[in-house]
Order: C-alpha cells, then structure tokens, then sequence
C-alpha cells in the first residue's frame, strides 16, 4: 500500500482575521483575499462561482454595491477601488467561504477553508463572550443605578430634615436678653445701660 502525504497549508490567523469585514451587518471575506488565500487567480474564483451560482445565495455571497465600496475605501479599510480592477468584488459569508470547498477543488483550497472556518468560529465564539461580559457589566450598572436611586432617596429625606429645622427654627420664639437677642453659638455680653 502506498502511502500518502499529509501536508497542510497554514496561514497565520492574525491575516485571515485582517481579511474579515463587516458589510450588510454580516462578516465577510472578499474575493480578492481568498482568491489570494487559495493561491488562485480571482477570475479564477468568480468563474467558479459563476457557473455554480445555484450554490451561493444571497445570504451565502453578494456583489459589493458601489456605495459600499466607497464606503470601505472612505474608512480606510480598502486603499481604493482600483485594486478590484474595475469589478465590483464578491463577498463571502461564513456559508459562502464553506460553500467554496466544494467548487474548487484544490488541496489549498481545502486546508485554507477548513483554517477559515476555525477562524470564523473562534471570532463568534469571542462574541459570545464579549455578549455575556456586556450582560455581566449590564447587571453591575443596574444594582449600581439601584444603590444611587436609595441614596439619592436618601439625600432626600436629610434635605427634607434639614428643611423641617429651617422651618422650625423660624417659628420658634427667640429668647431676648435686654433688648438684645440671644442666638446660640454666640456669646451675647450684657449691654451697659447709661
């Protein structure tokens, strides 16, 4: 029996996630960059896609608009439209990118895609974690909002004690010393009468 040789072609994670972008709310890779990923030229790419076309829906793969274009190249995401050579580029979602595999067929293609995938689900897996972190902070935020509500609750009641003893101290009858009133906390001296 021969035996065959299992060699796979990795790329680094950090360059497959520098290739991901959020477009239509949804994370994509564009055409260019997996075509360049899977060593293939991207007519190459789009020709497959092309005649499998029954094989990408709309939530699989869609043709960047020009507004979205202009808008990757104002956030300085893409240099310039240019580098799509005047095509507007392919985007392909998580599904697209797995839906790939089976149209072209070269081992590249296969490691890549089987290394995007792990990528993909390690950025979802990082917002799932990111999503109970913001829960975890929301219900911090809320007992916190809680405590300041009792307290501000609390600020109000002294404010109103302190009110009462105004209102108090204004109706009391003051004592008076010769003429003179007595105010506490002072020391009133007697006032010589001549």
């Amino acid at each position: 029996m021969a035996e065959t040789k299992h060699t796979e072609i990795t790329v680094a994670d950090d360059l497959v996630m520098s290739r991901i972008y959020v477009i239509r709310g949804q994370k994509v890779i564009l055409d260019r960059d997996l075509a360049s990923l899977y060593g293939v030229e991207t007519r190459v790419l789009k020709q497959a896609v092309r005649r499998n076309i029954d094989r990408f829906p709309e939530d699989f793969m869609f043709e960047v608009s020009e507004d979205e274009l202009n808008s990757m190249v104002s956030q300085f995401v893409i240099p310039d439209k240019k580098m799509f050579g005047g095509a507007k580029p392919f985007a392909f979602t998580e599904q697209g990118v797995a839906m790939l595999s089976s149209v072209l067929n070269s081992k590249q293609a296969i490691y890549i895609n089987i290394q995007i995938m792990r990528v993909f689900t390690r950025i979802r897996q990082m917002l799932t974690d990111n999503t109970e972190l913001r829960l975890e902070i929301a219900e911090i935020k809320h007992a916190v909002d809680k405590i300041g509500k009792k307290q501000n609750g609390q600020d109000k009641n002294i404010e109103l004690i302190f009110e009462y003893i105004d209102r108090l101290q204004e109706k009391a009858e003051l004592p008076t010393y010769k003429g003179v009133t007595v105010v506490s906390g002072f020391e009133v001296k007697k006032q010589r009468e001549d």
